[in-house]
């Protein structure tokens, strides 16, 4: 299954390609199967910084407000929340600390 993380490269104020990279880089160390993309605009430009998770059959996460100089492990905390998911679906995110105060929406596969 390919799990992949969108980041917004263009969110003003905030450095999401740098952040992009960083999580590629931890996710790879950690030896977790995301695909990390940027992405000019996620249109949730009154929350910078954000970033999506999804997968197919599984539910789609948008987050705003991430701080990409202090919220790199909770990002991969979600990450692993959201790869041992089966269907996506977290009901307890308080591993994930901040982050899960970041979500703007889920929607179900």
């Amino acid at each position: 299954m390919t799990h992949r993380i969108v980041v917004c490269s263009t969110c003003d104020g905030t450095d999401g390609k740098s952040f992009a990279a960083d999580l590629r880089a931890a996710l790879c160390d950690r030896s977790m199967a995301f695909e990390v993309q940027d992405h000019d605009c996620m249109s949730n430009c009154g929350r910078p910084l954000s970033l999506a998770f999804s997968a197919p059959g599984k539910a789609t996460y948008l987050f705003g407000d991430i701080d990409p100089t202090c919220d790199l492990d909770d990002t991969l905390a979600f990450a692993t929340l959201y790869e041992g998911s089966p269907d996506g679906w977290i009901e307890d995110a308080r591993a994930a600390g901040r982050l899960r105060h970041c979500l703007v929406g889920r929607v179900p596969a």
